[in-house]
């Protein structure tokens, strides 16, 4: 597994990174078919009053690549929460790959009358 971690308009103290690394263990756990993850955090300079701090997640499994990204005047406050919808979408997306209650298209009888 590849993890890069890099900052726009910041710099990724250790500090930020260990906490961006023991957040991605928790959805690491759940799916370990993990490829690469790429996370950027940015602060947005628009106005002084309304500075934001966004956190991003590229995450490349085998067949599906997951974006989230989500923005918060704290930056931890904004990894916690794109953590969990991250958590959410890894979760779903290996729900989707284990349920074999779904019916085939070969099984399926779409055009035949009896």
């Amino acid at each position: 597994m590849n993890l890069t971690i890099s900052g726009h308009h910041l710099d990724v103290t250790p500090a930020l990174r260990e906490y961006v690394v023991t957040k991605l263990d928790r959805v690491t756990r759940h799916f370990d078919q993990v490829v690469d993850i790429n996370v950027l955090l940015t602060v947005e300079k628009q106005k002084e009053k309304e500075r934001r701090q966004r956190a991003e997640v590229t995450l490349r499994v085998k067949g599906k690549d997951i974006f989230v990204e989500q923005s918060h005047e704290d930056l931890y406050a904004a990894i916690d929460q794109l953590m969990d919808k991250l958590d959410r979408q890894v979760c779903r997306h290996k729900e989707m790959l284990q349920n074999h209650h779904h019916e085939s298209a070969k099984r399926l009888d779409l055009g035949a009358t009896t």
